[in-house]
């Protein structure tokens, strides 16, 4: 699953990477972006424009908003079929950008965070579906859900699922293409050769928390063989 990411770097790199307009008065870079938060969003309809959605999807048919929390996700695997996602595969397409997620291992009752990210520190999108929900009032919430898929090798190592990385080349047809039917083949796991990982600071496990030091190699917990050669210099 995907429950926590980064997206730190500075407004003018997304704008440069995802060819879109960021106004830096209303995005502030996160080292802890969590579920119920408001955050950037590249969408089909007007992918030149960075958006603000909440992170949670609420489909349009939804009496309220109270399965959001439980939406943050959506299958790979399932996605052109559960009500509560289809039409939103089919027309309502996003990009997340980001620079890094984390992820949690359980080690006895403790639970140990770690960041994944591209070996080159690069902005990547991760493939997401987005929906508009109105109130009794007509006022409207724009959210959306990050869809995994299986593990790479990497990953397997800590859970079975992991986001859905688009390649830089597929992100333009993840958005536009009008036969959902052909993207499937966009919905695999991102090569493990590419990607890297490290323990961070449990103050991840905390929304309130953000800054730097959260997306650090935190050395008090490492434990030799934990993952093969990950904390080799």
């Amino acid at each position: 699953m995907c429950g926590r990411f980064q997206l730190s770097v500075k407004g003018k790199e997304i704008s440069e990477r995802f060819n879109t307009e960021v106004f830096d008065e209303m995005y502030k870079p996160s080292y802890n972006c969590a579920p119920t938060q408001r955050l950037p969003a590249i969408v089909n309809f007007e992918p030149e424009k960075l958006h603000f959605f909440h992170w949670g999807l609420v489909p349009s048919w939804a009496k309220d908003t109270k399965m959001a929390t439980k939406m943050i996700n959506s299958r790979a695997e399932t996605i052109a079929e559960k009500p509560a996602f289809k039409k939103a595969f089919e027309t309502q397409r996003c990009l997340i950008p980001a620079n890094g997620f984390y992820e949690w291992k359980k080690q006895g009752k403790a639970k140990i965070p770690y960041r994944f990210f591209l070996k080159n520190e690069a902005l990547f999108a991760m493939a997401g579906i987005w929906e508009s929900w109105y109130d009794s009032a007509n006022n409207v919430l724009h959210s959306f859900s990050i869809i995994t898929t299986q593990a790479n090798s990497l990953m397997e190592q800590l859970h079975h699922r992991m986001p859905v990385i688009l390649r830089p080349e597929d992100e333009a047809t993840w958005l536009g293409e009008e036969k959902p039917t052909g993207l499937m083949k966009l919905l695999e796991p991102f090569p493990a050769e590419l990607m890297d990982c490290y323990t961070v600071s449990p103050e991840i496990n905390s929304a309130r928390h953000n800054g730097p030091s959260l997306a650090e190699k935190y050395t008090a917990v490492n434990s030799p063989g934990e993952i093969p050669g990950l904390f080799d210099e």
